[in-house]
């Protein structure tokens, strides 16, 4: 049953990113838009009670907001693991962060990421963060850590931004955001996980190939979920021999299908037929490039240990609560290691993640990512279907 929605303050911001309500009083706010019938957002409370369905009956699209209409959701881990508990989060919530829509409605000015005007009807994917571009962190072309960063799916549900994650019929895509538009006929399915993981893998390979040229180089992916293995795909078009661990056998068997020359069980013996040693015989030689998408400590610390002189470790899943991984800095010190982070990504890297599914969808099994597509009031069981992992994502389309 849909509820009415819960009215909560906005905190105070110091950029013009800051949610806003049109005052009748005021004639320079935007009025609001009346919608009919109103969007449904799926809203979470806390971990172990249902999503509840909260009606929205009018937007107010500021200059360069649009309003998008959602086609297909994916549930990404960090999904699961905030329902769950595993991390904090604040309530209440509309999650969802992974998502391809049309635009229904636009804000004055409102552009793609290449500052193109916007069109109703126009097919888009829009970018996780929503970032001011103006303060130091944006000027150093790290937009994803803005000091007045917003973050679909992450935020406390605001009065004048409640359609704020992809768990909704609508999205309120805020002006700051970047916007790409994505070919009217690629399956849905192929084009949702785009603004998370897709892009995720895009920034990790970037981030490598700054410190190791791919081409030639033997790389090791931890982990085969939706960035470990776009990243294998993305490794394996630059040229790359890419070994790829993952404890599940099906993971691995999807890892050689998206290129991957070996693979490894992080239970087996390194010399064992599937261990590592075995695989990296297989691929050529030790890896100079290591992209750690588990967020395992273990696979952290085998990452950094399977190194070779000059390579370079990313470290793209921890981004929950783990134990502290130990460091052999001396180790680190004299091969000549390079250790880089990377959370979330830049403008840039979502526009390359878009042309890679739009140019390589027929060589790599993109569609086998999204397994069962659930319907939008059927998101908890959506959320149950992916903690359970028999496939890389799930889906939630709206009525």
């Amino acid at each position: 049953m849909t509820t009415a929605l819960p009215r909560t303050g906005v905190p105070p911001r110091t950029t013009d990113q800051e949610a806003r309500v049109a005052s009748p009083a005021d004639p320079a706010s935007p009025a609001a838009l009346p919608l009919d019938p109103a969007p449904t957002a799926m809203v979470w409370l806390e971990p172990g009670r249902p999503h509840e369905a909260v009606a929205v009956p009018s937007v107010v699209l500021e200059p360069g907001d649009a309003l998008v209409e959602v086609e297909l959701a994916t549930i990404c881990g960090s999904d699961v693991h905030t329902t769950r508990g595993d991390r904090s989060a604040p309530a209440p919530l509309v999650l969802g962060h992974e998502q391809v829509g049309r635009v229904v409605a636009l804000g004055p000015g409102a552009a793609a990421v290449d500052g193109t005007p916007l069109a109703v009807g126009q097919r888009v994917v829009w970018s996780l963060t929503v970032s001011c571009g103006r303060c130091a962190t944006c000027r150093r072309d790290l937009p994803q850590k803005c000091e007045s960063v917003r973050k679909y799916g992450h935020e406390r549900l605001l009065t004048g931004w409640e359609l704020s994650g992809g768990f909704a019929t609508h999205v309120h895509v805020r002006s700051g955001t970047a916007i790409v538009p994505v070919e009217a006929d690629l399956p849905a399915e192929l084009l949702a996980p785009v603004s998370c993981g897709t892009a995720t893998a895009v920034a990790a390979l970037d981030a490598a190939s700054a410190i190791v040229p791919l081409d030639g180089a033997v790389v090791l992916v931890t982990g085969a979920g939706l960035i470990g293995l776009t990243a294998t795909a993305l490794a394996t078009d630059a040229g790359a021999r890419v070994v790829v661990v993952d404890p599940e056998p099906a993971r691995r068997r999807l890892a050689v299908r998206f290129g991957a020359v070996a693979t490894a069980d992080p239970s087996a013996a390194p010399d064992a037929d599937d261990g590592l040693s075995t695989a990296f015989s297989v691929a050529g030689g030790a890896p100079l490039v290591a992209v750690e998408a588990s967020g395992s400590p273990h696979a952290v610390a085998s990452a950094l240990a399977a190194l070779g002189v000059g390579g370079v470790a990313v470290l793209v899943g921890s981004v929950f609560p783990a134990p502290a991984v130990p460091l052999d800095a001396e180790s680190v010190v004299r091969r000549l290691v390079t250790l880089r982070g990377v959370h979330n990504y830049a403008p840039r890297h979502l526009v390359e993640a878009v042309r890679f599914v739009e140019r390589r969808h027929a060589a790599w099994p993109l569609d086998a990512l999204v397994g069962e597509v659930v319907a939008l009031r059927d998101l908890d069981a959506g959320i149950a279907a992916a903690a359970a992992g028999g496939s890389v994502r799930v889906g939630v389309r709206p009525e």
